[in-house]
């Protein structure tokens, strides 16, 4: 397949606009992203985790999946059979919310419409943002297969969500039970423990005195919640407080009800806190329902489903639950039943989707019994067949919770969803669990069925993702060829929502985890470290930042300051950096391209004679491409980034291009021909190892340089080659580079421009030395800006010079007019004071017994290497201050 538009010169600056929508449209004709296309590697998958079809993609969504990328790239170039599969989840309440608050701003609710009709509405919206989210991949680069696109409520993963809801309803899993559970009084729905928001809250602790039925005294309860003591059957103490043992057993009446209500001693009363006493809401409290279960206590509901007052209200019925609070405390007070009111701080559920307060609510619902699923994930994690956690720590927080794990409510009253498949009997009330629809009811024969109205909870179907999406329950080719997946990439926030689930429910349905890795990043937060938030104005947009800087710069800025598991803050002019990095970047490279003189990819050759720098390049390298496949292969991107970072921009960039000059424009066709080649093989290995992090920008330059292939999303990915090796080019270079460093620094210090000619003696510590500088003069002499450049170990330092001293050799720059040797003695003062603390500072660490006894030999050896190069540099130091002085 030919390349669109990559011929010619290189434009003088990088358009990322046109470069992104062209090379994606390339890649997606080419069909680059499709697994399958190597049937005897091995498989590499990731499943996406399906945003929800509510909206835009966040900048959070931007770093979860860019890491994604990276990895899928880089395996997809390292020869597997990469499967990067996309979809979108329906969402249930956060969707129906939305369609719901559209339909409010027309004058019609979803009760207007009509179940059938209302759905039609919501998936006309799901097609709407599932093409915006398409779209969106599209912009930051993704390579998803879309022809392998899942949706959580297409027909394959109904089928699938029916079975694991029968399956588990067979074996005495799934349950229907009235209990108490989280309501959203806004979205009229129940709620698991997890979609549970908790926030600090200023509210009040109101101290109220029940009366003795007897009349021989009163009880002192306090309660944040007065409203709900309407709802009260009993009083409850500790069986051991000696205050209230002669009471146990006896009446009290319950204030404006007049009910009578026992008390009841229970072993879960703390007789320190407060007055030793509670009361009990068997239907408005989940402890209380407990204990209300224990001691057969009635169970009464005070409030309707709209968080509005029922008739067991009394006076108090049609008040919403908050004015009810404040008309209640007042009676309260009126007839002295409210002793005293405090301030409180406390913590207050909130709906996640619906922001709502949360109320505990007695209700009929449908359940998964988790503890047997808890086990056997227990089971597997510590017998090491469990999922890698990367951080490790997130292993314990994990486990932490599914030791602790309770009934997951999976019911959600709901139309948007998956209906639950139960068909209730109205003759006999039997409920039917099937796949299908059920025609009569077995215990009766009645033909009377109609489906359970409620649907399940989003995340039942979403705990099936890894293995749903590939084709379960059927045995298809690519459940056997891609699951399990190979890694999971997700925010620490949703680890019980989602991650637990799914390693539960696949473990019951396929035997084996759904991911080997799970890799958890942190949440991506404000300049300031704030969480990202629509009250706060403070979101940002992943497109505008790509409409600022280009997808490029967006995904290395977010991908390489992010630390696995840890929280990333969202800086401009980080991704300003990452701009000018893409532009070093583009700037070196038609550097190269205009020195190429028509050179093809046949004619690439390093396998010929070499020049210092082309070697050292070639070294630095292989080093980096086997540091960079190590750092990824560990999720550690952050360094990653670092790396390749410093090597484009230092050693490529303001090095070894420079140095490339020499021979590029000399004389020696043989040096100029190596060198060509040295930088073409350089830039497209780099380019390689860029690809993952910058894909456009990569693709661009890639597709101009002389090369085989069709994209550089399929070029193999550089590996680390023994041949490459060259020791001696690095000693060489850093000596090199030492002296350019050092002589660059003195001609800054006195204001000397590199335009002016100067005079350099290097005086050698050794043979070897003087060997590199004499073999590699023209560089010192280009790079120094030299007019005489003379190398003598035996020649006396001159007077009056600058003077630098690097490992293997003392400089001196006679600047005669242009020094003033009382400065030159205190700059002198300052480097010696410094190697002084350096040398004093490696003599305490080896004098530190722990770490002598710790530290691995080489370590230690390194560190005398250290020391005893640090008291070199300052033996000459304080010689040459002597001179200067004398």
């Amino acid at each position: 397949m030919a390349e669109p538009n990559a011929t010619g010169a290189m434009p003088t600056t990088y358009d990322p606009k046109a470069a992104e929508q062209k090379w994606y449209d390339y890649w997606m004709k080419g069909n680059y992203f499709e697994a399958g296309r190597r049937p005897d590697a091995q498989p590499y998958t990731i499943v996406i985790p399906p945003p929800n079809v509510t909206g835009m993609l966040h900048i959070g969504h931007a770093l979860d999946f860019t890491l994604q990328d990276i990895m899928v790239r880089t395996k997809r170039m390292q020869g597997y059979d990469a499967l990067w599969l996309p979809g979108s989840d329906h969402a249930g309440i956060a969707t129906q919310t939305k369609v719901e608050q559209k339909l409010r701003e027309e004058g019609v609710s979803r009760y207007d419409l009509g179940r059938e009709a209302f759905l039609e509405r919501v998936w006309d919206w799901k097609e709407t943002y599932a093409g915006t989210i398409r779209a969106q991949w599209a912009k930051m680069g993704f390579s998803l297969d879309y022809s392998r696109e899942r949706f959580t409520l297409d027909e394959g993963l109904s089928k699938a969500v029916r079975e694991v809801f029968v399956k588990l309803y067979e074996k005495g899993l799934i349950y229907r039970g009235k209990k108490i559970i989280n309501w959203d009084p806004a979205a009229r729905t129940a709620l698991s423990d997890i979609e549970v928001e908790y926030k600090e809250v200023q509210g009040r602790l109101y101290h109220l005195q029940y009366p003795l039925k007897d009349g021989g005294g009163s009880i002192t309860v306090a309660t944040t919640r007065p409203e709900t003591m309407l709802g009260d059957t009993a009083v409850a103490v500790h069986p051991e407080d000696d205050r209230y043992q002669h009471l146990i057993g006896q009446k009290l009446v319950l204030p404006i009800v007049g009910r009578e209500i026992p008390i009841i001693a229970d072993e879960y009363v703390e007789r320190e806190f407060g007055s030793g006493a509670v009361k009990i809401t068997p239907a408005h409290d989940p402890n209380d329902f407990e204990m209300g279960l224990r001691h057969e206590l009635p169970q009464i509901i005070v409030m309707d489903e709209g968080g509005v007052m029922n008739e067991e209200a009394g006076p108090y019925q049609g008040l919403d639950r908050a004015e009810c609070r404040k008309r209640i405390v007042q009676d309260l007070q009126a007839q002295g039943v409210c002793t005293s009111i405090e301030e409180h701080v406390h913590q207050v559920g909130h709906s996640e989707r619906s922001g709502a307060v949360v109320e505990p609510y007695l209700s009929t619902q449908w359940f998964v019994a988790m503890k047997p699923l808890a086990d056997r994930a227990i089971e597997a994690q510590k017998a090491g067949e469990g999922v890698r956690f990367v951080p490790d720590r997130f292993e314990k927080i994990y486990l932490q919770w599914i030791e602790n794990v309770r009934d997951w409510c999976i019911s959600r009253q709901l139309w948007w969803g998956h209906r639950i498949p139960a068909w209730h009997c109205a003759d006999c009330g039997r409920i039917h669990v099937a796949h299908d629809a059920v025609a009569a009811c077995e215990q009766c024969g009645g033909a009377n069925l109609t489906q359970d109205e409620d649907v399940l909870d989003t995340w039942f179907s979403s705990a099936l993702w890894p293995f749903s999406t590939l084709g379960w329950p059927e045995q298809t080719a690519d459940l056997q060829r891609f699951y399990p997946t190979s890694l999971l990439v997700t925010g620490y926030d949703i680890i019980y929502f989602w991650v637990a689930r799914m390693i539960f429910t696949a473990l019951e349905f396929t035997g084996s985890v759904p991911f080997r890795d799970v890799l958890m990043h942190g949440l991506v937060r404000d300049a300031e470290g704030r969480k990202m938030s629509k009250s706060l104005g403070n979101g940002v947009d992943p497109l505008e930042v790509i409409e600022r800087y280009g997808a490029d710069a967006m995904r290395f800025m977010i991908s390489t300051g992010s630390t696995p598991g840890q929280d990333l803050r969202f800086r401009w002019e980080k991704v300003e950096q990452a701009r000018n990095f893409a532009n070093k970047i583009w700037n070196a490279s038609r550097f190269v391209l205009m020195n190429l003189e028509g050179v093809t990819a046949e004619q690439i050759d390093i396998a010929v004679p070499l020049g210092t720098a082309d070697r050292w390049i070639l070294h630095r390298l292989n080093e980096t491409s086997r540091e960079i496949t190590r750092l990824i292969d560990s999720y550690d991107f952050g360094e990653t980034g670092r790396v390749l970072y410093n090597f484009i921009w230092d050693d490529l960039c303001d090095w070894y291009i420079e140095f490339a000059k020499l021979a590029l424009y000399g004389e020696d066709e043989a040096a100029r021909r190596a060198t060509q080649s040295v930088l073409v093989y350089t830039l497209d290995r780099t380019l390689r190892l860029l690809h993952p992090f910058m894909p456009f920008i990569s693709e661009e330059i890639w597709q101009h340089l002389p090369h085989e292939g069709e994209t550089i999303a399929l070029a193999a990915w550089p590996q680390y080659e023994a041949a490459l090796e060259s020791p001696d080019a690095v000693a060489e270079m850093e000596l090199l580079m030492d002296v350019i460093r050092a002589v660059r620094n003195i001609r800054a210090e006195v204001n000397v421009p590199m335009s002016k000619k100067i005079e350099l003696l290097i005086k050698s510590s050794d043979e070897a030395s003087e060997a590199i500088l004499m073999r590699n003069a023209e560089y010192v002499r280009r790079f120094c800006g030299t007019s005489l450049l003379e190398t003598d170990r035996a020649q006396a330092a001159p007077e009056k010079a600058m003077t630098a001293v690097v490992t293997g050799a003392e400089l001196y720059l006679p600047l005669a007019g242009l020094i003033d040797i009382g400065q030159e003695i205190e700059r002198l003062e300052k480097e010696l004071a410094h190697l002084s603390k350096e040398v004093e500072r490696v003599e305490k660490k080896l004098a530190n017994a722990g770490f002598v006894a710790k530290a691995p030999a080489r370590v230690i050896e390194e560190e005398k290497a250290k020391m005893q190069d640090y008291a070199d540099k300052r033996g000459k130091v304080v010689k040459r201050i002597a001179e200067l002085r004398g």
